[in-house]
């Protein structure tokens, strides 16, 4: 995980708008929320079984995450970076196509990041879509 130190830290926005903003920039609310925090997911990378990718959390300030209406407060982001296997699935379904699932879980949820300088850069950059749409 490579924390980032941006201006976005401690931002106020409010949730329903930003999201329908952001996801025309490649953002998308992350799984694993619940009414009082969450995160939006930008793919920074993605080449072969590896995925880097931007996650800014936030909390809830005001309201719960079921209302389009709810005022969220950003915290640090950080890039991390995902690994899957991309070799053949001898239990996967005939369905799926590709070199790899989509759907299967990370060999490495949190492997290490390779030239660090290069996806600061690439993060802080991405979060630029976000706060064009909070000043």
């Amino acid at each position: 995980m490579l924390e980032l130190d941006t201006p976005i830290e401690g931002k106020l926005a409010c949730f329903g708008p930003l999201r329908d903003k952001v996801s025309d920039h490649g953002y998308h609310f992350g799984g694993g929320w619940d009414y009082n925090r969450g995160h939006f997911d930008s793919i920074l990378s993605r080449e072969g079984g590896e995925t880097i990718y931007l996650r800014v959390p936030f909390v809830v300030h005001d309201g719960e995450l079921d209302d389009y209406n709810t005022y969220i407060k950003f915290k640090k982001p950080y890039v991390i970076k995902h690994v899957v296997n991309t070799g053949l699935d001898r239990n996967a379904s005939s369905l799926l196509s590709g070199s790899f699932n989509q759907f299967q879980e990370p060999v490495d949820k949190d492997a290490g990041i390779r030239d660090k300088s290069r996806w600061e850069t690439a993060g802080e950059l991405a979060i630029e879509d976000i706060l064009q749409y909070l000043e």
